[in-house]
């Protein structure tokens, strides 16, 4: 029986496993996570390592691993709960106040705890669009009970009383569109006054998600007026590459001046989703302008030199490697994604921790022969992973074409043990098909469990048939040997 998608290499199936692992880690535990910046408010914060990860694992399950929802469910709903703990959003207390370059001629804003009420789109269209992911993926409403996306705080040192926010999807999905509607379809800012391109394209794909749940069309009135209100400042700047942000009073466009890899390779790697052939015709000048040639026919990335403002150096992780992999997967380009994956392989120290793959934090920028080693746990632990388990036009795939009803009736891996590597799993004509291991790396009992089969059927291993699987309450049961076997299981009738 022929497959539709090859089995998952050992590389991507320990980037799963390190997600899995990050997951799992005792409440603000953030081991491995911590970046160069401090007070989680640069672009390697835990917020984008969730989400991104989060993402990774919608991408390889829609377009990988469609029959295992019970591989990725339970690592979804962990990341979510994660991104709601006040160690990822308390950085908005300060935040919201301004003070910055960009807004300090504002004047002194109202301290808000509230992390979701008022900008900040850098952090409330990744919880949008996680929650949305996990019940779209899955056909659950797990996010849509109120207060089901509660921001809550309370400490016994300072802070007062309980600070605690209820939302759900739907409220959540509601706030952030009526946000976009009075900002002229420009976007939500993220800090005060500071609307930028990259960070609006999330909640675009929960706008798509919410749509595809309820059946509305929000995400394509939100990209129509996207389109109407950014035409009169271009998202391309003068030499091609992406406007970063536009001010939200004087409507100046800020473009990205250095040029810095990430804005265009974050931009157009997630704007692809909705605007694949601008996004296309643009990135093959553009992406030339930061590749570096190295031994083997490897490629680095060349970021743009740190800046100094008010006399202070800025030390944040810019993520550039990591993007640049991200953007060349979903752009399809495995010429330079390989070479970009060589480069991190030989030069990144490749880690294996618990069954698990990434790449550990290092602040040196390079070896003795000029060779790129600076690397930061967004690229290390989720963007080159992500890149891997990417497939070309992959969130354009996640948000152009839906599954169909049917999708959520056929058998499918609805249980899966942490000890069990799932290197394929998909149905082909009305059978389920499976490679399936048990893993010595980490503790389970090593089943999984089949769901969605009604009655008869008839099952195979390594094109053997069996004799008999379990069946409980929850569906057909199989126990899993050290070895990579093929599970086939028919539904009869």
């Amino acid at each position: 029986m022929p497959a539709l998608h090859p089995p998952l290499d050992r590389q991507q199936l320990g980037h799963l496993r390190h997600f899995d692992n990050l997951s799992r880690q005792f409440r603000n535990d953030w081991s491995f996570m911590q970046g160069k910046g401090t007070g989680q408010d640069d672009f390697g914060g835990y917020r984008f390592q969730l989400a991104y990860m989060a993402y990774a694992l919608a991408l390889t399950h829609r377009h990988r691993l469609p029959a295992a929802p019970g591989l990725f469910r339970p690592t979804l709903r962990r990341l979510v709960e994660k991104i709601l703990l006040p160690e990822v959003w308390l950085y908005w207390r300060d935040v919201s106040r301004g003070g910055a370059v960009v807004n300090a001629h504002l004047g002194d804003l109202k301290e808000e705890w509230d992390p979701v009420v008022r900008d900040n789109i850098m952090y409330s269209a990744y919880v949008q669009s996680m929650a949305l992911l996990h019940d779209y993926l899955f056909a659950a409403d797990e996010f849509a009970a109120p207060g089901s996306l509660t921001f809550q705080h309370w400490s016994y040192f300072w802070g007062g009383e309980e600070k605690r926010f209820p939302y759900d999807r739907e409220s959540l999905n509601d706030h952030i569109y009526w946000q976009m509607v009075e900002n002229g379809y420009l976007g939500v800012a993220c800090e005060p006054n500071c609307v930028f391109q990259i960070c609006n394209q999330p909640a675009i794909l929960g706008f798509r998600l919410h749509d595809l749940i309820t059946g509305g069309n929000r995400a394509e009135e939100v990209v129509a007026g996207y389109e109407r209100a950014w035409a009169d400042f271009g998202r391309l700047d003068e030499s091609g590459h992406y406007n970063m942000m536009i001010t939200a009073d004087s409507k100046r466009v800020r473009p990205n001046e250095a040029p810095s890899p990430w804005v265009d390779a974050w931009c157009g790697a997630l704007m692809n989703m909705w605007n694949r052939d601008f996004v296309h015709d643009g990135y093959p000048e553009q992406v030339k302008r930061f590749l570096v040639e190295g031994p083997g026919g490897t490629l680095s990335v060349r970021s743009a030199p740190a800046r100094e403002v008010m006399g202070q150096p800025v030390i944040t992780d810019t993520c550039d490697f990591g993007w640049v992999a991200a953007w060349a997967s979903e752009m399809g380009d495995a010429t330079t994604l390989e070479s970009l994956l060589a480069h991190a392989d030989r030069f990144m120290n490749p880690t294996w921790r618990e069954g698990g793959l990434y790449y550990p934090r290092n602040d040196t920028p390079a070896d003795a022969d000029g060779n790129r080693t600076d690397i930061e746990p967004m690229s290390g632990n989720v963007l080159l992973g992500y890149a891997r388990l990417n497939t070309p036009d992959g969130l354009w795939g996640l948000y152009t074409n839906p599954w169909p009803a049917s999708h959520f009736e056929e058998p499918a891996l609805t249980v899966v043990d942490r000890d069990v590597e799932v290197s394929q799993a998909e149905v082909v004509d009305g059978v389920l098909r499976a490679r399936l291991r048990r893993t010595p790396d980490v503790p389970g009992e090593g089943t999984v469990t089949i769901g969605r089969i009604p009655g008869a059927f008839r099952a195979r291993l390594d094109g053997v048939e069996l004799s008999m699987l379990d069946r409980t309450e929850s569906g057909l049961v199989f126990r899993c040997g050290p070895e990579a076997q093929v599970l086939e299981v028919e539904p009869l009738g």
